[in-house]
This record gives structure tokens, sequence and C-alpha cells, in this order.
């Protein structure tokens, strides 16, 4: 259904596909606030004119180690695959690959493309500008995204590790799906306008979100706006238009992507039997009182992929119905049927 909404939109099948892969990977994995509730965003840009419905990448500077390329305003999930594939390819020869790329659009799970690295046995790294919504540590304006990072290692004898965080408390996705389904949200996520804390989704829509760990976090975001917006000549901080309620600007944001191979280090099995070690370690950790176990990050998410192969990925009713009007309309313009 959702790569048909976008083959509706005039996006290339193949592109329609990939996104379509990728918020569905999102549902898969749990991490419903950037899975297909963002269907409808997507489409209105398209529609718009705001994102092009055919992304086409441009080589702006290469070297055997790195690239910087344009997105052209293309779909941020096709620009950053392409960049992240780029960078594996790279790293598959040189031993590490470093890309860097602009003229891109929400790019999803950033997860997505860290596990594609770990895959072809590399370590992964990605991090995203966003639009800004989260103040620095000490100030009371929002100045940087929500700026997440990830990275993935890949593991020989259990799922490869998968971390995927934002710098603010939690991601914003969250928020605007709580508030697409009338949720509260918990205290200590945003503030409101006044600077009050806030359960209300929409309070915290309007307000401003809030660094992980303080100045901690705040010194996370810096770093995700050098390597996503510095390198790439992409817009920074208060510069990025809003992803949402935004009829009139491209977003042009700016993306970041490593791959690294192992053995540039170590022998393979080497580093393998070091992994596997460090991970059966760790997970044998006496838990918590209320913990099963001591989970990796990944796990938890692998494991929800599994059990939604098997058994299906529950949806909000608000977000199955604006699929469903989505897709009635998009095939009643084209003259499908399905």
């Amino acid at each position: 259904m959702v790569e048909g909404i976008f083959t509706g939109c005039q996006v290339p099948d193949e592109q329609a596909g990939l996104i379509a892969d990728h918020l569905v990977q999102a549902n898969l994995r749990g991490v419903d606030s950037h899975g297909v509730s963002r269907v409808g965003v997507y489409v209105d840009r398209i529609e718009q004119s705001l994102v092009s419905a055919r992304t086409a990448l441009e080589t702006v500077h290469e070297t055997p180690v790195s690239a910087l390329v344009d997105g052209g305003n293309g779909s941020g999930i096709v620009v950053a695959e392409r960049a992240m594939r780029l960078a594996v390819s790279k790293a598959l020869d040189a031993g590490v690959g470093l890309v860097s790329a602009r003229g891109s659009n929400h790019c999803g799970m950033l997860a997505y493309y860290t596990a594609m690295a770990a895959r072809a046995g590399l370590i992964g790294f990605a991090v995203t500008s966003a639009p800004p919504t989260m103040a620095p540590w000490g100030a009371r304006t929002p100045f940087f995204g929500t700026n997440p990072l990830s990275y993935a290692i890949p593991m020989a004898e259990r799922d490869d590790i998968v971390f995927d965080m934002a710098t603010s408390q939690v991601a914003r996705g969250k928020i605007i799906l709580a508030a697409k389904e009338g949720r509260n949200i918990p205290v200590g996520w945003a503030l409101t306008t006044d600077g009050q804390q806030t359960e209300d989704a929409d309070a915290a829509l309007d307000g401003v979100m809030l660094p992980l760990g303080g100045p901690k976090g705040s010194g996370l975001a810096l770093l995700v706006e050098t390597l996503s917006s510095a390198l790439s000549a992409a817009p920074f901080g208060p510069h990025i238009p809003p992803l949402y309620h935004n009829p009139d600007h491209t977003q042009q944001l700016g993306h970041f992507f490593m791959a690294l191979r192992p053995d540039l280090f170590r022998s393979p099995s080497e580093f393998a039997a070091t992994m596997t070690q460090l991970a059966g370690e760790i997970t044998a950790l006496p838990a918590l009182p209320g913990h099963d176990r001591v989970y990796l990050p990944g796990e938890i998410e692998a494991r929800t992929a599994r059990d939604r192969v098997e058994h299906g990925i529950p949806i909000s009713q608000e977000v199955r119905d604006e699929l469903i009007r989505l897709s009635g309309r998009l095939d009643a313009a084209t003259g499908n049927s399905r």
C-alpha cells in the first residue's frame, strides 16, 4: 500500500519501493514514530513541490575514501540510502568510507543505514541535522534539531548491535505521533512556549525539546550539526525550515555517513571473537529488579521485528485511516486499482 501511494505521487518504482521498505522496517523494529505515520507529510511535501518526486544524486567532490553528494532536494530516505551505499563501497575497497550529503530531506530511521554497513561486515555511523526544536544547554530558545546519531557493529553469533538515539530527551517523532493519536507524553520530554513542563503533546510541539542529559546531549547535538551541516554546506540550526506546517520552503537537510572495515586494525576473526566475548559478558550481568536480563543496543528491536513479522504490525486507527485515504485518493488520480 505504501509503495503504491508513492508511485501515485510520481515517485519512480524503485525509489517508492525503497521508501516503503524503510518505513515498514521502522514499524517492524517498533520505531513507530519513524514508520508509516510519516507517509502523510512525505506525500504532502511531494505534492506541494517542496520535495522532488524523483531523486537524483550529484557527486560534488570525491576521493577514494570520501564523497560530498547533493540530493537535489529529493527524498531523504533515497538520498541517505544511496550515500550509505557509497560509504560501504568505499570502505570495502579502501578500508573507510565517509560520505557527506546535502540537498536532502527527512531521512527516517538512521538505524536503517548503519545496519546496512553492519550487514556488510563494517562498523557504521550516521548523523543528520533537523529543524530547530531543541534549546542548547542553558538557553530557552530552540536552535538545534533533535540531531540523532546511530552506530552499528557487525556480530558473528548474534544480532548485530544497532544503536539509534536522538540527542534530545526523545525523538520528536514520538511527540508528533502522540499528538496525532491524542495521547499525553511523559513530563520531562519538552517544555511549553513559556518554559513550563507539560504532558500535552500539542503544547510540546509548540514549545521546545529538552537535550538528553542536559549539557551532554547539547554537546552531542553540536557534533551532529558540525558533521551534518558544516561539512556539507547544508543549512544549520535555525536556518533549517520545519518539516510540518511548512507550505513554502524546502528543507535542504545535511547528513553524514561513515563505514569502517574492522580489519584495518585486527583480523576479522580476532575482532569477531572479542565482540562475541564483550557482548556475552555484558548480557550475562545480573539484571536489576523488573528487568528480565541485560540487552545490547538493537536486541529488543530485532526481537520486536521477528514478532511483528509473525503476528503483524499494530497500527493506530488514525494512521490506518490516513493510509487508506491517501491510497484511495492517489489510486483514483492515477487510475490504479489494488
